[in-house]
């Protein structure tokens, strides 16, 4: 081995046949990692538009119990205002609990807006940069 850590040809003289068959392994190898690049990219996006989908499905399902709480207080303020006992406190509490479940919500949806902003589009950039990389240095030797 050379002091730069590249090994020296044992002789200066390769066939045609060896050198392409070299050349046709380590292209393969490359094509092969970046596959796999591409892989580990596009999953990792998948799992946060997954985490994106989940927390709209959280906020969704508290918009929902928000909807039933405040329905239920209105039908409480109803009664009380045509003249039911005092009822003041018992549809006060369902509106705050319908306003603390609308405040989760709205939370829970700005979690999905940024995971979804994150995650999309699953494209692969990463690899695609690295192909791009790759196919300038092969242009670059091949036209030297």
């Amino acid at each position: 081995m050379s002091d730069d850590g590249l090994r020296q040809p044992q002789s200066a003289e390769k066939s045609v046949a060896e050198i392409v068959t070299e050349v046709s392994q380590k292209t393969s190898l490359l094509v092969r990692e970046e596959v796999e690049l591409a892989k580990a990219e596009v999953t990792q996006k998948v799992k946060r538009l997954g985490g994106g989908a989940a927390a709209g499905a959280v906020a969704g399902t508290f918009a929902f119990l928000a909807l039933i709480f405040f329905l239920h207080a209105f039908a409480w303020l109803v009664a009380d205002l045509i003249g039911g006992e005092n009822y003041l406190y018992i549809w006060l509490g369902f509106v705050i609990t319908a306003a603390v479940l609308v405040l989760l919500g709205a939370i829970a949806g700005l979690l999905a807006l940024r995971f979804f902003r994150r995650g999309s589009p699953p494209t692969p950039e990463l690899a695609i940069e690295e192909a791009r990389k790759t196919r300038a240095a092969i242009e670059e030797v091949s036209s030297s």
